[in-house]
């Protein structure tokens, strides 16, 4: 079995990541397998310091007829079984390249949007209903989505994203503390993610007066960049939050946010599945999620964290008092939560589960 990956961001962000997970393992259990992806891009870079045998092709846009042209001239050389396309351009462009190949067209879907979101008189139906063969959600709520949007359900697989749960054992958090003035009995509540509207971060800003009115001496850390930026800055000085609320912007040591946490807090409205909550999870940290998308296949309410309603702040500054005056019960569901990622989230795990429909896909021929 022969399967081209295509990915065709620019940028580094989950998908990309577990793109990279996936690729890895394949090549470890000697599934053969090529990547497409933008030249001189993250991807290229990390991929080829993973041994993936990389073939960067310039694409622009989703009907780039030229990058198709050269993708289809690859299907024709190595004679691929299946394309799987890991980004919604990688799946326009996948279809325009193999019409009449004969190729199993194979789409993973990440986002709990409908398809109809952004289209345009609909054109998306078109393209989700024909232009693939099968997919793979990586959540059984995306699987929902997808079939009240008309995909059949025989035709969608569901396989969970998948985490190394080892990745940010060792970091240290202890200069974090120097850095941002944390003395040791402050309560610390992070969010690790991008600053967009379906993450939900103007609810977590709007939250926190409310959490800082019992626990005065918590400290708030949101981790990423993103769009919202300075429109997220601006509500929390109009809250007069001060340091109590800091934006880190990007930053290359996340794993040390995560180990001087005392809770992560994920504030979406809409949610593919939540890879952040169990990078907290494999480190037994305790969560608070709305719930939303996929996080339900995570997080089970009073068991392996707390499930609170999303875009209400005053649900998640519950939340999240819950958890902080109740540590016992807090760090009971996190090591729930921790044996939980260990068994059903990690990369291997994945990697099986996205094999094991490689062969449902090539059988169906």
């Amino acid at each position: 079995m022969k399967i081209l990956h295509i990915n065709t961001e620019r940028t580094w962000r989950g998908g990309e990541q577990q793109t990279l997970n996936l690729l890895a393992g394949l090549k470890a259990r000697r599934v053969d397998s090529d990547l497409v992806c933008q030249p001189d891009s993250p991807m290229q870079e990390r991929a080829e310091g993973a041994g993936v045998n990389v073939i960067p092709i310039g694409m622009h846009g989703e009907i780039d007829l030229a990058a198709a042209l050269r993708i289809r001239k690859l299907i024709k050389q190595f004679n691929y079984d299946i394309i799987h396309c890991h980004t919604s351009h990688a799946h326009s462009l996948a279809f325009l390249a193999s019409v009449g190949s004969g190729v199993a067209r194979l789409v993973t879907r990440r986002v709990d949007f409908s398809i109809f979101r952004h289209s345009f008189l609909k054109l998306s139906g078109i393209k989700y209903r024909f232009m693939a063969d099968y997919y793979i959600a990586i959540s059984h709520k995306i699987k929902e989505v997808l079939v009240s949007d008309g995909l059949a359900g025989n035709r969608i697989f569901v396989a969970h994203s998948g985490i190394d749960p080892q990745r940010f054992m060792t970091a240290d958090g202890g200069r974090l503390r120097d850095e941002f003035n944390i003395a040791e009995n402050q309560p610390v509540i992070i969010n690790v993610a991008h600053l967009a509207g379906h993450k939900g971060q103007t609810y977590l800003v709007q939250a926190i007066p409310q959490v800082l009115a019992k626990i005065p001496d918590a400290r708030f850390f949101i981790v990423g960049k993103g769009e919202l930026m300075e429109e997220l800055k601006a509500a929390a000085a109009g809250l007069g939050l001060k340091d109590k609320l800091v934006f880190t912007g990007f930053r290359d040591d996340v794993a040390d946010f995560y180990q001087i946490a005392d809770l992560y807090v994920m504030s979406s409205v809409q949610e593919g599945l939540g890879t952040a909550v169990l990078d907290a999870l494999a480190l037994a940290k305790p969560v608070v999620a709305t719930n939303c998308g996929g996080l339900p296949e995570i997080i089970r309410d009073g068991r392996t964290g707390r499930l609170v309603a999303p875009a209400d702040p005053a649900a998640l500054a519950n939340g999240i008092l819950d958890m902080l005056s109740r540590a016992e019960a807090a760090q009971s569901m996190a090591r729930q939560g921790q044996a939980m990622v260990q068994k059903s989230f990690s990369i291997d795990a994945m990697v099986e589960n996205n094999i094991n429909i490689y062969h449902k896909v090539a059988a169906n021929g």
